[in-house]
């Protein structure tokens, strides 16, 4: 303002009269050039800052933006991180399920090599070898000779030479009962989740036997047979073979829904669980006696662990009815016994587990008149018998009846919704 008078002053600047200013660049009058100022520097000031604060709001809104932006692009990282894990993981899983494959079919094929090696065995012996299940030099070296005979078309001179031929290859012959010991403590177990029954049986289900469950229904011989599907699979400190199992159904009872509550019990992926479970519907004996065959093909193939036969006999009972079949049905369930056992020789890392019906003695006035179905056969040909009977609620009460190795003794455990508990 001082400025502006100065100025003003010395151009012959008269009061009253208007004058140009300079600094607002407009006309003032003598008498309001302090007021006149000061509005215009208000008016500057107020532009100026509304100038400014409109400035620091598109600031403001511009960190936001980008503060926004740079959440939006981590949450983009981090999803594709884990997008990029889930992919990774699926692929190492698929990675170890080929290598599984791979090394299952390697020794396969290697078995299948020392068979080719044989004496006589040419291109069209191999084949129907293979064809009947008798790839590897136990199969045939622990099936009897007219078994191999009919399965195979082979001749009966040709099927010695292989066998004895096998025989000197493995070596089987007389062994001290030292060396019995020292596989004997090597063997592997199943456990069954329940401790109690676990050292009933001596530690659980040991591979190399034929286990048999009998007992009345509802007593828990299916809820075991399922339990046992999902252990086999647990690693070895867990209790488990790291393998896989085999199921052979002719009651239609097997229910991939006891699996999943068994398997999440369990804190399993009870999806992989159910791939590792090969389902066979037996719908009649010769059926069942059929599938059993096959299952050789699929030991190796499939590391396969557990086989499971729920139940024995039930196709059996149906079938032959009346004393005139009974020498029959016999005769078929002992041969049937008896190519479970021999695949238990064959694959000394393998168990099987079969459950048996039972029938009540009409003769028996004092005691349990409850017995298991099948006779002698059935006793003989299995390894261990439990007897299973109904407890108080959820309790189930298991009696071992026969074992080479272990006493006589029960164990008591529970059915829950989880599966086989103490």
């Amino acid at each position: 303002m001082a400025k502006a008078i100065e100025i003003n002053n010395g151009n012959g600047f008269e009061m009253g009269e208007p004058y140009f200013c300079t600094e607002c660049n407009r006309n003032h009058t003598k008498g309001k050039i302090y007021k006149e100022h000061l509005e215009f520097a208000r008016i500057n000031d107020s532009e100026e800052k509304d100038s400014n604060d409109k400035s620091e709001n598109i600031n403001d809104e511009n960190d936001d933006e980008a503060e926004l932006l740079k959440v939006l692009d981590d949450l983009e990282d981090d999803s594709n991180l884990n997008e990029n894990e889930e992919i990774n993981e699926e692929i190492n899983e698929n990675d170890d399920q080929i290598e599984d494959n791979s090394n299952n079919r390697s020794n396969k094929n290697e078995c299948i090599a020392q068979v080719k090696k044989l004496p006589g065995v040419g291109e069209a012996t191999l084949s129907k070898l293979i064809k009947a299940g008798f790839d590897s030099l136990e199969a045939i070296a622990y099936t009897p000779p007219k078994i191999i005979q009919d399965e195979s078309g082979l001749g009966e001179k040709t099927i010695a030479k292989l066998i004895k031929a096998s025989m000197e290859k493995l070596n089987i012959g007389f062994k001290s009962a030292e060396v019995i010991w020292e596989h004997r403590k090597n063997i592997s177990r199943i456990t069954t989740s329940s401790q109690e029954l676990d050292n009933l049986l001596g530690g659980g289900i040991e591979t190399g036997s034929l286990i048999e469950f009998f007992g009345e229904f509802r007593t828990g011989k299916t809820q075991i047979a399922h339990q046992l599907c999902v252990n086999v699979q647990l690693p070895k400190e867990l209790g488990g073979l790291e393998g896989n199992a085999l199921y052979i159904d002719t009651e239609g009872t097997f229910r991939p829904e006891r699996i999943i509550q068994m398997a999440e019990g369990l804190n399993l992926d009870h999806e992989t669980i159910l791939k590792n479970i090969v389902f066979g519907r037996a719908y009649n004996s010769d059926h069942q006696i059929l599938l059993v065959k096959e299952a050789a093909n699929l030991i190796k193939e499939k590391n396969i662990k557990l086989i499971i036969i729920d139940s024995l006999i039930g196709h059996f009972r149906s079938e032959y009815i009346g004393r005139g079949t009974l020498a029959n049905r016999q005769q078929l369930i002992n041969t049937h016994l008896h190519d479970l056992l021999r695949l238990c020789d064959i694959y000394t890392d393998l168990a099987v587990v079969v459950t048996n019906q039972v029938s009540a003695k009409p003769d028996v006035f004092y005691g349990n008149p409850i017995t298991a179905t099948g006779g002698n056969i059935v006793a003989h040909g299995s390894t261990i018998r439990v007897y299973l009977r109904k407890g108080k609620g959820e309790q189930r009460v298991a009696k071992l009846v026969d074992a080479p190795h272990l006493p006589e003794g029960e164990g008591i455990f529970s059915i829950t919704e989880e599966g086989i508990k103490d």
